[in-house]
């Protein structure tokens, strides 16, 4: 038997996976990585090899982690691993001078958002993609499902007749706020959102504190959707794990056309977000790479 994860020995949702290995009579047992949960890390392997299983682990490790980054992150820190998606142009445009972006990228790039929608467990803007947009952040792929939906929206200004509201009773919807008016939480809590009060950091909520939040509620994983800003935001609070930015063979310009990452940007070169272990993956004529953030030590 070949598996990524060190098979597991205790009862959760389903009986301990070394019981079944055990019961099958199964004599070879190839594992990727260890587990890294407190309740096995090690003793799934330890009791296959004490029954006279021939167990081995180590075997494409880091590729086997990688397959299961989100569960690995969300082990270790109990904070939800954040992905962050965009779409741009070859000139590095979320949007023309005139704020359109539909469609930057072809539907078969469109259809794999949709398949990342369903793979995490939640979704994320802020107010602005709201505003602007009016999203309604589920997932379109058949028999899929809907992620939790959070809206970062520091002074509640969600419109009730956005269509996230509007559809709060069939798709989980989270506002994360520092609106501390409990009258005006009142029609959401009515349409069904949840509101997540939340201390502010500057002039935007915590975003270190939602994580931590989140991760309370067992949100394991977030496709973060944003716009410019809270995409920097994001960047600065060392949230983000792992960047998708799918890229369009077109060019808009524009000098206040809106570009991926805003914010007021760093100053020097070596304060660059630097990414690592790119991945290239075609979608007919548009790319996406995937890219691993990499930060200092001391953030970590």
């Amino acid at each position: 038997m070949y598996v990524t994860l060190e098979p597991c020995c205790h009862f959760g949702k389903t009986p301990p996976c070394t019981d079944a290995i055990l019961q099958s009579k199964i004599a070879r047992v190839v594992i990727g990585a260890l587990d890294p949960n407190p309740l096995v890390a090690g003793k799934g392997l330890s009791i296959l090899q004490s029954r006279g299983v021939e167990a081995v682990f180590g075997i494409l490790e880091e590729d086997c982690i990688r397959l299961n980054e989100v569960f690995f992150h969300y082990i270790k820190t109990g904070k939800p691993f954040v992905v962050m998606k965009y779409a741009m142009t070859m000139d590095g445009k979320i949007a023309t001078a005139e704020g359109k972006s539909k469609w930057i990228t072809g539907e078969s790039a469109r259809n794999h958002v949709h398949q990342s929608r369903h793979r995490y467990c939640a979704v994320m803007v802020g107010i602005g993609t709201v505003l602007t947009d009016d999203p309604m952040l589920t997932c379109r792929v058949e028999k899929g499902k809907n992620p939790i939906r959070i809206i970062c929206d520091t002074n509640l200004r969600t419109p009730l007749s956005s269509r996230v509201v509007a559809t709060a009773d069939r798709a989980g919807t989270i506002i994360a706020t520092s609106c501390g008016e409990t009258e005006k939480h009142r029609p959401y809590l009515d349409a069904g959102c949840e509101i997540l009060m939340l201390p502010q950091k500057g002039s935007h909520i915590d975003l270190t504190i939602l994580m931590q939040a989140l991760g309370r509620r067992k949100i394991d994983s977030i496709l973060l959707e944003g716009g410019g800003e809270l995409n920097y935001s994001a960047l600065q609070s060392g949230i983000v794990n792992k960047v998708q930015t799918y890229v369009s063979p077109k060019i808009f310009g524009g000098r206040l056309a809106k570009t991926p990452v805003g914010g007021t940007g760093v100053s020097e070169v070596n304060h660059c977000f630097r990414l690592k272990n790119q991945q290239i993956t075609w979608f007919q004529e548009d790319l996406l790479i995937e890219s691993e953030v990499e930060y200092p030590c001391l953030q970590e």
